[in-house]
Formats: structure tokens, sequence, C-alpha cells
């Protein structure tokens, strides 16, 4: 038995929420480690279907224990109104869920500075969905962030509140010429969240670390993707919170000794949501095909996301960052039918003014790793090789055996290129439509 991660090993949206309801079944506990409610996490069951965004997917499953940890910032409305939304769909919440007490508050300023700092930007827009992350982080980082067990005091709460109040009020009279928030309205509010959300907050650093130690499997839920990690992702067009597997030890308290293994899930092909270096979209047709077939609209905004080809450089620096030790590989179906699949397996760039660094200045290089700099990935053109597609469908599948060789081969040659064996292969929306080669928690294997 073991205790797992699960991270997504693009620019998120790789179908985390199906997966980690699928390895549930063999955990114990299920516990998210950063991100807010900017996340979307869809889990179809039978004819029902639930898109969750703070709460780990695990509260679908009865008997589980569900963690939302310290990395994760929370707005208490929305968090209300989804546990709100899961009880009224006959999903039990109560002592399976906590809630970390040192989990920072999104604010109402907080929803308010990210629209109007993103609104100044004009065209170089980095497509946040304005509800408050990045400014919630941001006063966690300047040490002017309220906690979650700030809200259980109220002379605390309110202190803060009022201080913090002082200085974007101020801004928002100034700077942005919107009127200001008031203390009392805000206060009375959040004091109502409070005692809704009181008997959920706890010290979630002692409860995980007692329930590994009492030998019980960890499933560590990632939001967002590795390419979009505040630190290693495609930076300024990112999250704020790191995304990527190192995130649980700081997001939830506990020691990377504590992690047996790391499954990145991957899209069949590449998708993103907002601005920012996208080196394999499609606009065309295809792209526009993929986007349909594939569902592919946010969870939480209903954005439309940009889609293009499966990028081996961009998952081989996931590879890297997160340690992978399996990938489970979602969305195989939306491939039906293609005549050819193209994979890229390198870029392509010339520095327009010919100011290179590298040893072939002011000619085109071939980049087989990650470049560090947004405006030099902007400029990759991707290098591809061409596979043969399938045209029987892999919808439903669920043993190897009943995909088309083409699929198969399509499958082995990630695996093979990436140097990362393929563990899960989803091949529809549904629960059960799905490959289990290995489960990585219970480490039963079947190839």
């Amino acid at each position: 038995m073991a205790n797992i991660v699960v991270v997504g090993a693009q620019w998120g949206d790789e179908g985390k929420g199906k997966i980690v309801d699928l390895l549930t079944e063999s955990a114990d506990v299920v516990a998210r480690y950063q991100g807010g409610h900017n996340a979307g996490h869809t889990v179809k069951i039978k004819n029902r279907q639930f898109i969750l965004h703070v709460i780990p997917s695990g509260i679908l499953h009865r008997g589980k224990t569900c963690i939302i940890g310290n990395g994760v910032v929370i707005e208490p409305r929305s968090l209300i109104e989804e546990m709100e939304e899961l009880k009224r769909r006959k999903i039990s919440i109560g002592k399976n869920l906590h809630i970390s007490g040192r989990s920072h508050v999104i604010m109402p300023y907080h929803m308010v500075l990210d629209s109007k700092h993103e609104d100044s930007k004009g065209a170089k827009k980095i497509g946040t969905t304005g509800r408050g992350i990045g400014p919630a982080y941001v006063d966690k980082m300047s040490r002017a962030g309220i906690r979650m067990v700030d809200l259980l005091d109220g002379k605390v709460f309110r202190e803060k509140l009022k201080a913090n109040l002082s200085d974007v009020n101020f801004l928002l009279e100034k700077k942005y010429n919107t009127k200001k928030i008031s203390v009392n309205k805000v206060y009375s509010e959040y004091m109502k969240y409070a005692e809704y959300l009181a008997p959920f907050i706890t010290d979630t650093v002692v409860l995980i670390n007692n329930l590994i130690e009492k030998g019980k499997n960890v499933l560590f839920e990632g939001a967002q993707g590795t390419l979009l990690d505040i630190d290693h992702g495609t930076y300024p067009y990112v999250t704020s919170s790191n995304a990527c597997a190192g995130g649980v030890c700081t997001g939830l308290g506990t020691g990377p000794g504590n992690l047996d293994g790391v499954l990145g899930i991957v899209k069949a092909y590449t998708t993103r949501v907002g601005g920012g270096p996208f080196p394999t979209e499609l606009q065309d047709e295809l792209g526009e095909e993929l986007r349909l077939k594939g569902g592919e609209y946010g969870a939480t905004t209903g954005r439309a996301r940009r889609c293009g080809w499966l990028d081996l450089v961009s998952l081989r620096h996931s590879i890297r960052i997160n340690g992978l030790t399996g990938i489970a590989l979602t969305k195989l179906d939306v491939l039906d039918g293609l005549d050819k699949i193209k994979v890229c397996v390198a870029y392509k760039y010339k520095d327009p003014s010919d100011s290179c660094s590298c040893s072939r200045k002011g000619k085109a290089c071939r980049f087989t790793d990650f470049p560090q700099q947004a405006h030099v990935l902007e400029a990759c053109e991707p290098v591809y090789i061409e596979l043969d597609g399938w045209k029987k469908s892999t919808k439903g599948a669920t043993n190897l055996k009943a995909l088309p060789k083409q699929a198969r081969a399509y499958i082995d040659y990630i695996s093979e290129s990436l140097g990362v064996k393929t563990d899960i292969i989803s091949t529809g929306q549904k629960r059960d439509e799905v490959i289990v080669i290995k489960n990585p928690i219970e480490k039963t294997e079947k190839r």
C-alpha cells in the first residue's frame, strides 16, 4: 500500500478529478494541497456529473477522510455553496471533511483587486479567473493574510480586517476610482461563514501525520497543472501556487519521506486556458474538432480551452519537476478517427534579435529542454513526428486488448519517449471507462 501524489503534468484540465475518484477506492484519505476555487474537477458517475472546486474528489466516496490543506486559499461563501450543493445531491458531509486552520481566506477585496488589476493590463492579460486567488496569496506572502483560524476569534479577525482595509480602500479610491469596502459589512458576513465552517476547521498538520503514522493510504490531490506552477510554469502566465508535487509538503505539512509515488495526469493531446505561450496549439478546424469532441470548456468558468498536439518537451520538464513514477493518460478516445497524429519532440527557435546566447547565435536553435522564458517559448515552433491514427473506437475500453494496435503504439511511444510507464488509460468520461494497468496505491500490476 502507498501514499500517492496525483498531479497535472500539463497546463491543467488533464482529468485529475476522474483519476482521483478512481484511486480513492484504494485510499483512506484524500488531501488537497494548493490552489483555490479557480480550479474545477469533474467526476462523472453513471449519469450523474459532479464538479468540485475546493473539496477533494474523495468526498464522493463513503468512509473516506477528506482534507483541505493549509496551501489552499478558501473563499468561504463558495465553499459553503459547494458543501450545500453536495448535501442537496445526497453526498454526506460531516466528520469526513477537515479544513486547515492555517488556510488563508479569500476576502471580498481580493476579488475586486484581482479583476481591477487584470483589466488594467489590457492586451497583456494573463487570463485570471478574477476570483481573488492571486491577491490572497500576495497577502499571505506579505504577512497580511487572514487565516481560517482567525475567523474563529472575532476580535482578532476584526483587527486584521480593519488594518487591511485601511490600505486596500486607499488603493481602491485613489488608483481604481472604486468605492470603499465597509469593515462592518464584511465582518458581519464573514462571522456567519465562520459559524457554519467552525466544526470543520482543525489542525490538519497533526491530523494527516497521525493518519500516515497509523498506516492509512493517502491520496494527495493537486489542482491546475505543472506548467501553471508559480516557480516552474510558463511565468508570468501561471497560477499563484506550487501546483507541482513539491507543493504537497508545504501545502499539507508532511515530509517528503511520506510520499511513495507521483502519478502524472497527461491528456492524450494538450490544452490550456487563458493567455500564454502554447507551441503546439492548433488554430484551425482540427483544433476546434478536438475542443468540441473533448468538451474542452472550463469546469469553473466555462471558457473554451485552446487545443493542440501532445508536447513531449513540456512533459519531460514535468517529469523532472515532479519525479513522476507513472502516467495516467486521459481522453484517448478524443483522438479516435484521425488518420495521423502528431507529437512534438522538440522546438525550433531563432531569436528575432539575433541575440541568442547559445553557440548557434543568429541561427535556428533546436530545444529539447523546456525554455525558462515565456517570450522564448512564444517564438518556438514545434518539431513533430507523425504516427498512424486509428479508426476503431476506443471509447469505454477496459483492457489493452480492446484497443486498436495504432492506439497501443501511440501509448507505447509516449511511455518509451518519456521513460515513464503508463499505468492508467482513460477512455471516456464515466468512472468505469478506464484501463487500469497498475494501481499505484495497491501496487498491483497487469501488463
